[in-house]
């Protein structure tokens, strides 16, 4: 196992805190209890993205790759199930 030079550093630092963003969305729909103003075309869209995509992280060697890939998953499912639940609340 090769020591992680500074590029790769940042890199691990990026692919953890870019998937972050997703916390401020989660929390506003939460507050507002509304998922309306996003697309729900666009987010399960992105959702299945990344999912066809995970596979490919698992298998990669690159860590940056991998980690962004399991850490965006995570987050994004998240926003994702925030947007269907309000979705389905907002119906009724």
């Amino acid at each position: 196992m090769r020591v992680l030079d500074i590029i790769d550093k940042v890199g691990l630092v990026a692919a953890l805190t870019v998937p972050l963003w997703n916390v401020p969305l989660i929390v506003r729909i939460y507050r507002r209890k509304s998922s309306q103003d996003i697309s729900l075309c666009w987010v399960l869209g992105v959702w299945v993205s990344f999912v066809l995509m995970f596979p490919s992280g698992l298998r990669s060697q690159d860590i940056v790759w991998k980690l962004f890939n399991i850490v965006n998953l995570i987050f994004f499912s998240f926003v994702a199930l925030f947007v269907v639940i309000y979705r389905i609340k907002e119906k009724h």
